[in-house]
């Protein structure tokens, strides 16, 4: 997914690492922080400036990394100030012993100061060892951090650096930089609101080896997702192709043909009903397939068997946006058109015919709009119309979930 240089600007990250060989991803986790506009600052502890020297963090943050022989009472450069200069702080990595310690308050390095100073909420990314991360006081240690202003970026499952496979690999630094992302963005309105997302071109088959299909790349429904997960809602998307490097929180439903994205859509319609605090929403942005073919051959179909010329014969396909229940719910429906013309004329007669909240129009030159990271949105509503600039799909994402609040 292609990120904003935009999505954090004006935010301020510490970022603590402590002494574990995953400290090397840390410097991937820095350069998404800042090529996403963030300013970051480091605190090491030092055992983490045995694995990196302070230099390399300096070199991409352009800041001075904080240390235990680094501190200055001179100016902002201590552990109380930085700490109020920050917007959020983040572990990454915590090993055991730094959670240990954060647990009973223990702050013999800077790092420790930083975080017993620091009275936001934190964020933790553990990194160690299976049995020490299973480890009974390990596990008790993290659930009065858990008590205590902390969140965890869940660890992974896979060969450690002692050359064993089991849980306790640091997370990757895309996961730690959405959850931190969501820690700064979070948006009331949207925070724990249930929400669905439709996304990708129906592949309806023709055979076992042939389909129709159009050119949706689903990358807007992508976008849709990762800016609700961002304002901290709870999201599934449903869709047929996927962008990389989506939030790992987000619920995804893989689907194909209509009727498997009808089913999708319905019984998670009814499952977020049934326990909804919000409103929900669902964004149709799924180009669902208009027609389908009459007759869907099992097996593969002969050339031999078919002749010279092949009559395809399709049939009207189900209208799933106008034909799902729609109470308690808001809409938000998703019109591509290619004749600006009779575009937005045809996005308004939308809201009515299909019974919606709203419509995104996106008129298109030619397929080849396709599979981009930009898009250009009209905002409909039977109140009026709001133009969304180009700009990369995500940030367009952001802003029509600030439109669709007003819905």
């Amino acid at each position: 997914m292609n990120i904003p240089t935009t999505l954090l600007q004006n935010k301020k990250i510490l970022l603590g690492v402590t002494g574990s060989i995953a400290c090397y991803k840390s410097l991937e986790l820095v350069r998404l922080f800042v090529k996403a506009g963030a300013e970051v600052r480091v605190v090491m502890s030092e055992s983490a400036k045995k694995f990196i020297t302070p230099l390399t963090f300096e070199t991409l943050t352009s800041n001075r990394v904080l240390d235990d022989v680094s501190e200055s009472w001179v100016d902002d450069f201590n552990h109380i100030k930085t700490t109020e200069w920050a917007d959020t702080f983040v572990i990454a990595p915590a090993t055991a012993n730094t959670m240990a310690k954060l647990a009973h308050g223990i702050a013999d390095t800077m790092l420790l100061q930083c975080a017993l100073a620091y009275s936001g909420q934190k964020i933790l990314a553990p990194s160690a060892n299976t049995n020490m991360l299973d480890n009974p006081i390990t596990q008790e240690n993290l659930k009065i951090l858990q008590n205590s202003h902390y969140t965890f970026v869940d660890t992974q499952i896979k060969e450690l650096a002692c050359k064993t496979v089991g849980d306790g690999a640091m997370a990757e630094p895309i996961n730690i930089f959405w959850n931190t992302t969501q820690a700064l963005l979070k948006d009331e309105f949207w925070s724990d609101r249930s929400v669905i997302v439709t996304g990708g071109g129906t592949v309806e088959k023709i055979d076992d080896v042939r389909f129709i299909s159009n050119f949706s790349s689903g990358k807007m429904a992508s976008a849709m997702a990762a800016a609700l997960y961002c304002k901290g809602a709870n999201v599934t998307l449903i869709s047929t192709k996927f962008d990389t490097g989506l939030p790992a929180h987000i619920k995804t439903i893989e689907v194909q043909e209509t009727e498997e994205m009808h089913v999708s859509v319905v019984n998670s319609i009814d499952l977020i009903k049934a326990k909804v605090k919000k409103q929900p929403f669902l964004f149709m942005a799924a180009a669902v397939s208009d027609y389908v073919p009459a007759n869907k051959k099992n097996g593969k179909l002969k050339k031999d068997s078919i002749g010279e010329n092949w009559e395809l014969k399709l049939t009207k396909n189900r209208d799933i946006l106008a034909s799902i229940n729609k109470e308690n719910i808001t809409v938000v429906g998703f019109k591509a058109e290619m004749d600006i013309k009779s575009a937005k004329e045809n996005a308004t007669k939308m809201l009515k015919n299909k019974n919606i909240d709203a419509v995104c129009l996106n008129v298109l030159k030619d397929s080849s709009s396709f599979g981009t990271d930009t898009n250009e949105v009209e905002f409909i509503t039977k109140e009026g119309s709001t133009l969304i600039p180009s700009a990369q799909k995500l940030e367009i994402a952001f802003k029509i979930l600030e439109n669709a609040k007003s819905v």
